[in-house]
């Protein structure tokens, strides 16, 4: 990764009017490699932290329920900058794009003020878990997933 790299690109939904989700995450010690930055694999927990927060505990924060039954049907990622170790937390910026009958997709980036570490998209799966297939997703949950589009 060089100073080369691609220019992030802005993610999907961003414009006027447009919210993101925003989780903090501190780089821990743990998290780096013998090369001196975050290993790649660290950035799919940063990813799973930021999807707990928007889905469970953020809901439950602000007096709902917490959205339970989601399976990841894929992820693809794409790095742009070492992180490095750091003093302060690192961004996930998360928006929601392509809500469908029962299926979604997240769109991060994993940055600070000044750089984009990361840029990673997932796609989820709403799951009835005592049925163990899909399910479509609820109005409330369109409702919620919509403030982040």
């Amino acid at each position: 990764m060089t100073d080369s790299a691609p220019q992030a690109a802005p993610l999907p939904g961003d414009g006027a009017g447009s919210r993101r989700h925003v989780f903090h995450r501190q780089v821990r010690f743990a998290d780096i490699d013998s090369l001196g930055h975050v290993n790649n694999v660290r950035f799919f927990d940063y990813l799973e932290d930021a999807r707990m927060a928007l889905l469970y505990v953020d809901p439950a924060r602000e007096g709902g329920q917490p959205y339970r039954g989601f399976v990841v049907l894929n992820h693809e990622i794409h790095y742009r900058r070492p992180l490095t170790l750091r003093a302060d937390p690192i961004r996930v910026e998360t928006r929601v794009s392509g809500i469908a009958f029962a299926r979604f997709t997240l769109h991060h980036e994993i940055r600070d003020d000044s750089e984009v570490f990361a840029q990673a998209q997932t796609v989820l799966v709403s799951y009835d878990v005592e049925a163990a297939r899909p399910r479509r997703l609820s109005g409330e949950e369109i409702a919620y997933l919509k403030r982040f589009a």
